[in-house]
């Protein structure tokens, strides 16, 4: 309230330093006041706006709405450069939580970057960095404008553009200066403004310019440069106006693939190729990353390996050159090819016919090499097992020499890989009954027979069995050859997306449609690898495992993400591996899967208050909450796992029947779209009337990738939220106990242990709301706690009693409450925890 600016900006440095709720819920209504005051001088408008945005990411609803949205917006407008520099950094934090709010500062943005961009150094000589005119504001207010899609308004449109081609045109002027500095704040509004032309993606003339300014500085001798100009490409490569622009350097960044010395841009070279393939440079691109392959380094083959496959299938003219390309790439790095890209071959050859004797002759070949890495060995005895008739015909492919070339390799393989191999050869007795007492003599054999290993020692003995008493038309009708899988796009770019988020979502390449996902082939054995066995046969498909998550997403928000389960409620177009779907089509208990991971989820919000809810490989939910007597405030936090934004996001918050008089509830409103790998939060307000069984209900629906998502959960919030800690020394507890003994005041449970009895007790019952009284029991293994549970108008005193047995590993707790029910309710609560 001073009036000596001095004192004013020196509480707004201790209000933003301290930045806690406190400090917004009591200066919330100040500050706004003292940002936008026709009175206030410049350097107190700056410190205001800062201190402002400190208050915000604390406390989002400090700031006030109404008229107040459009006076913090003409802050763009101030004469002082410092104040639009601090108003720039508020509004952009505004707009990325309302964007819809402050769509009104695009104009005023362009306008004030317009100033900027056509004055010189001399013009803005406070402001001016090494002959470059305010380069930070420049790139806060490019970054600005990258919240919303290019200008409706004609006149603001070309304003806009006539800014960002004199920023290109300043990039080609000779430098004012040799100085790193001047350089480096040149480059940095250049770089901003080439990712605004990317986002907008609308002008094909500013594209095609960004993409020459960028091809210059492939050659810079700056490796950050090169870099970021590679990064920033890979962009410009998925764009239909500048993907023929791009691939003009094609040659530039093979050879920087060949010759950089810093892996991260030879990593940056290999995404770039990856985006700038189509049709016509395919097989040049597959090749030369081949080529690379052999000598890439470790960290990025698997990545590698994964691009290659996928450019190889959706670029194949001709599948021969398929086969050829996922072969080499198992002979050149075979430790690096996951599962999923040698199903997808063998899916490939089983659904072509054209290919299947190419095929069969081409792993013949391969698997004569003297070192065959065993990924070759599974692809071999797989398309052989189906298709080794093809190539029977020739002595030197003959019967006897396929079998005695496959089992050459049986005794240097796994487990899982003996498994297939056998159901290769039983596949041999019906396709080449020449070789059968060859074949029947290696199934017989110690070795398979009496192996320790289960599947193997059934395999061999199935096998045997039905070698020796099944007729020729049976034995034909269980070995016949596979039928085509199912017409499912390939799972592998889901997989390279899991492992990289840097990719290019090649979706939006003006190119053939990209392949989404599917499932394994058709017919998983129980050892994990493709069965040879024909549908009338036993072949079942086993659950893959649970793909990783990313669990970090979070992380700046809630600090502890223990407790959060997955469901896939709402499972996104690529298969996540939680329960992936049988070859018929059907679903290995999703549904209930998905109800058991949101009610385990659930039950650890009980004794503490933040933590993951959900997630699945789009979406993540957080939640933190905090409790004060009858009120409560839950921040939901939607984090988004995938480079594609979620577009339509909406959430609703409701109350089941039952609760709807004894709980009150208020959502603020979410933004409707939430970008790729961004977060947003909702803030929902909770009032107790009285006790209650059940949760709130949560819904979210967006659209993702073109297909709408929905996801109905339970949202944490249970009666002991609201309970208080008391405090109570040992007589007035007993004495509290002993008149709390009617019938309906006392609810009791005796239950076993699910918990190791250990020194976390005394934790998850001070999580469930209640102090916990120390050295008031006699028994020292026991626990005893006290606590209000505060209603609207009502309080509700809790004594609790939990004695452990550890020898029985039984547990009896006991809650008595002044106000009936609320025993039973609490009690409820509690006993899953232990």
């Amino acid at each position: 309230m001073s009036r000596n600016p001095v004192h004013v900006n020196l509480a707004m440095q201790c209000i933003a330093n301290i930045g806690s709720k406190d400090m917004a819920e009591a200066f919330g209504q100040e500050i706004p006041r003292l940002l936008v005051s026709a009175d206030a001088i410049d350097v107190v408008k700056q410190s205001a706006a800062l201190c402002l945005l400190r208050l915000f990411r604390t406390s989002p609803e400090v700031i006030p709405s109404g008229e107040w949205t459009s006076r913090i917006i003409h802050l763009l407008n101030d004469q002082h450069m410092g104040v639009v520099t601090a108003a720039v950094s508020l509004i952009e934090a505004l707009v990325r939580h309302s964007s819809e709010e402050y769509r009104g500062c695009v104009s005023l943005a362009v306008s004030r970057l317009s100033r900027i961009v056509t004055s010189s150094y001399q013009d803005l000589q406070d402001y001016t960095y090494y002959f470059v005119p305010a380069p930070w504001l420049s790139v806060k207010l490019l970054r600005l404008l990258q919240n919303y899609p290019p200008p409706d308004d004609p006149g603001v449109r070309g304003r806009l553009n006539e800014c960002l081609e004199t920023i290109l045109n300043k990039a080609q002027e000779p430098p004012k200066s040799k100085k790193v500095q001047h350089s480096n704040a040149k480059n940095a509004v250049l770089m901003e403004a080439i990712s605004l032309i990317i986002h907008s993606d609308s002008e094909p003339q500013l594209l095609v310019r960004a993409c020459n300014q960028l091809g210059q500085f492939l050659t810079h001798r700056e490796t950050n440069l090169r870099y970021l100009a590679l990064e920033s490409m890979c962009l410009l490569a998925t764009s239909e106006f500048s993907h023929e622009a791009v691939k003009k350097h094609q040659e530039t960044v093979i050879n920087a693939l060949k010759t950089e010395r810093d892996v991260s841009v030879r990593q940056r070279a290999v995404d770039l190729l990856y985006a700038m393939c189509d049709r016509t440079n395919a097989e040049t691109i597959v090749q030369e990353m081949l080529n690379y392959l052999e000598s890439a380094d470790y960290s990025i083959r698997e990545e590698m390996v994964l691009k290659v496959a996928i450019l190889a299938e959706k670029y194949a003219m001709d599948y021969t050159w398929y086969v050829d390309v996922i072969l080499n790439l198992i002979r050149i790095a075979g430790d690096y090819v996951s599962e999923e890209v040698w199903y997808r071959v063998i899916q490939i050859v089983v659904n072509r016919e054209d290919v299947q004797g190419y095929a069969a002759k081409t792993v013949f070949e391969a698997l004569q090499a003297p070192a065959c890495h065993e990924n070759m060995v599974k692809v071999g005895g797989y398309i052989l097992g189906e298709f080794g008739n093809l190539i029977a015909g020739d002595a030197r492919s003959a019967p006897a020499v396929q079998f005695k070339l496959l089992h050459s390799k049986y005794h240097l393989c796994s487990a899982p890989t003996r498994a297939l191999l056998l159901s290769t050869y039983v596949k041999y007795i019906n396709l080449f009954p020449e070789i059968k007492s060859q074949i029947q003599d290696v199934l017989h054999s110690d070795n398979n027979l009496r192996s320790a290993d289960a599947e193997l020692q059934q395999r061999a003995s199935e096998y045997l069995s039905l070698s020796v008493h099944a007729t020729t038309d049976v034995l034909a009708t269980v070995l016949e050859e596979m039928p085509p899988f199912p017409e499912r796009e390939s799972s592998i770019l889901a997989i390279l997306k899991k492992k990289s988020g840097r990719i290019p979502d090649i979706s939006k390449t003006p190119r053939a449609a990209n392949p989404h996902a599917s499932e394994r082939p058709q017919g998983l054995g129980t050892s994990d690898t493709p069965t040879l066995l024909s549908t009338a046969g036993a072949a079942v498909q086993a659950p893959a495992a649970a793909a990783p998550t990313n669990t970090g997403l979070l992380v700046d928000v809630l600090g502890d993400l223990g407790g959060g389960g997955t469901s896939t409620a709402a499972a996104p177009p690529a298969t996540n591996g939680a329960h992936p779907a049988s070859p018929a089509g059907g679903d290995y208990g999703a549904a209930a899967a998905a109800v058991h991971d949101q009610q385990a989820a659930v039950k650890k919000f009980i004794c503490k208050n933040n933590g993951v809810l959900f997630e699945n490989d789009i979406l993540q939910i957080g939640i933190k909450s905090e409790y004060r007597l009858n009120l409560g405030r839950v921040g939901i936090f939607f984090g988004n796992k995938t480079p594609m934004a979620l577009t339509g996001f909406s959430t609703s918050v409701t109350l089941p029947d039952g609760l709807t008089n004894r709980l009150t509830v208020q959502a603020k409103p979410v933004d409707d779209n939430i970008d790729g790998g961004a977060q947003v939060q909702q803030t929902v307000n909770f009032e107790l009337i009285e006790e209650y069984v059940g949760m709130p209900d949560l819904s979210v629906s967006f659209m993702y990738s073109g297909v709408q998502q929905k996801l109905h959960l339970k949202l944490p919030v249970t009666p002991n939220k609201f309970i208080e800690p008391t405090e109570m020394n040992s007589e007035a507890f007993f004495a509290r106990w002993k008149n709390l003994s009617g019938p309906a005041q006392e609810a009791q449970k005796i239950f076993k242990a699910k918990l190791p009895m250990d020194a976390s007790l005394g934790g998850r019952l001070a999580g469930f709301g209640m102090q916990l009284l120390e050295g008031v029991d006699p028994n020292p293994e026991n626990f005893v706690c006290a606590g209000i549970l505060h209603g609207r108008g009502v309080q509700v005193g809790s004594l609790l009693r939990l004695e452990p047995n550890k020898q029985a590993q039984m547990y009896r707790l006991t809650i008595r409450s002044s106000k009936e029910k609320t025993s039973q309710v609490l009690c409820d609560l509690l006993v899953d925890q232990f």
